[in-house]
């Protein structure tokens, strides 16, 4: 296995796709380690909230006995929605770097666009497009089959 992080995001929405969460991982690093590592995990804990990010950022800051995350960075497949963008303002993360864009359900360089709202306390860095056509391509496959699954019914 490998030590870069969005490496490791992707194994992690490989590992919830395996378990029929929704393929999107996440990896969160301080000082260069990762700290904590997720994927989706919404129907495994029957927790709307339990994004992937959410995950990471929740496991991160028990583990580091921390509520604000200011040396750390998060890699995710997917560009984060607005309640995952929220959490990441409130945990000072210091850099957000992400996979594919989400036109619908994004909130960074699309929909809300929640770093760039006035009220927003904490802006990350953020560097989008990061191996960006295989979490797309992983994506669209996991909705074709379950599309196709349904059409067969």
């Amino acid at each position: 296995m490998t030590d870069d992080p969005m490496s490791i995001a992707f194994a992690e929405a490989r590992e919830a796709e395996a378990e029929g969460e929704v393929p999107i991982g996440a990896a969160l690093v301080e000082n260069g380690a990762v700290v904590a590592r997720a994927g989706n995990r919404t129907l495994r804990d029957c927790d709307p909230t339990a994004h992937a990010e959410m995950v990471v950022i929740r496991e991160a800051a028990l583990k580091l006995g921390l509520h604000r995350l200011t040396a750390c960075d998060v890699y995710v497949t997917l560009e984060p929605c607005a309640m995952c963008a929220g959490a990441i303002a409130m945990a000072r993360l210091r850099r957000l770097y992400y996979a594919a864009q989400d036109p619908k359900g994004g909130a960074v360089d699309n929909g809300v666009r929640f770093f760039a709202h006035p009220s927003c306390r904490h802006v990350p860095e953020v560097y989008g497009g990061l191996r960006e056509r295989e979490a797309s391509e992983m994506l669209k496959a996991f909705f074709r089959d379950r599309r196709d699954r349904h059409a067969s019914w």
